[in-house]
């Protein structure tokens, strides 16, 4: 659209109409793109904008979709589970939600690993193990994975983590609590509305308060980053329906969303989002 027509789009009242919201985001400053989701720089210092995107990918992005409303479901369910993790202490990125797909958060120093925290036997384990999918595992396990897509995320040890400064020995030890505690929750929360919860990824990021950090989850929560069987039929209601290529992919993540219950405006948010 012609930025010299935008006036024309400004509401009687004054406020900025549709068109001249869409102008002002076209002038954002873009920090950060990934697969799923897109980081703008944030209102004020210290936020950023988490923008998420239909785009979906697997196996280091050699398989490909976008897959229509699926960043409008994702921004709900994580806004739902990232709000109710801070009302029991476990204090995230989060501030609020602005609109069908973004969020306001707090800008963190990424830590560059990612955390898969395992319940039952699934995906890479059951590859790399020989256990059959489905088993439950003796105990949770943390795992922890260098956040490289260039190097295929690489299985790495705490000894590598240390060794190469990317986190410290008290922060391994802060984010694997914080990891057993969001797992407690997430196992309780989806076991109330009949999902089970095989594993999930999870990052994390430092804040500073002066010359102190401190460490914070960050990321999303969703069907992209769990898995998540029904527990009556282990039918999956997760990425791995697009992984696999089982089909209804948005169908399952509405109705991970509907058990929720955070369902009732969602028909009408995924055909009228922003695409």
């Amino acid at each position: 659209m012609d930025v010299r027509c935008a006036r024309f789009f400004i509401s009687d009242r004054g406020k900025p109409s549709f068109w001249e919201k869409a102008l002002q985001m076209t002038r954002r400053k873009k920090i950060y793109e990934g697969k799923a989701k897109i980081l703008y720089e944030g209102p004020e210092p210290g936020t950023l904008i988490q923008y998420f995107k239909d785009d979906t990918t697997a196996f280091d992005a050699t398989k490909k979709a976008v897959l229509e409303g699926k960043g409008v479901i994702n921004n709900r369910i994580s806004e739902y589970v990232m709000t109710r993790l801070n009302s029991i202490g476990v204090q995230n990125h989060f501030i609020k939600r602005l609109n069908l797909r973004e969020q306001l958060i707090r800008e963190v120093e990424i830590i560059p690993l990612e955390v898969v925290c395992r319940n039952i036997a699934a995906g890479s384990l059951s590859t790399r193990l020989g256990l059959p999918e489905g088993q439950a595992l003796p105990r949770s396990i943390i795992e922890f994975f260098l956040k490289d897509d260039k190097l295929h995320d690489p299985m790495v040890t705490e000894e590598h983590i240390t060794a190469f400064n990317w986190a410290s020995t008290q922060e391994i030890d802060d984010i694997m609590a914080l990891t057993l505690r969001v797992n407690d929750f997430l196992t309780g929360m989806f076991g109330a509305v009949g999902i089970t919860l095989v594993d999930f990824k999870i990052e994390f990021g430092r804040i500073w308060e002066n010359d102190f950090g401190r460490v914070i989850l960050a990321d999303e929560i969703s069907p992209d980053s769990c898995r998540l069987w029904d527990s009556v039929t282990n039918e999956k209601l997760d990425k791995d329906r697009f992984r696999r290529d089982l089909g209804d992919v948005i169908e399952s993540y509405t109705e991970v969303a509907r058990r929720l219950g955070i369902m009732k405006e969602m028909p009408t948010v995924i055909q009228g989002g922003l695409h």
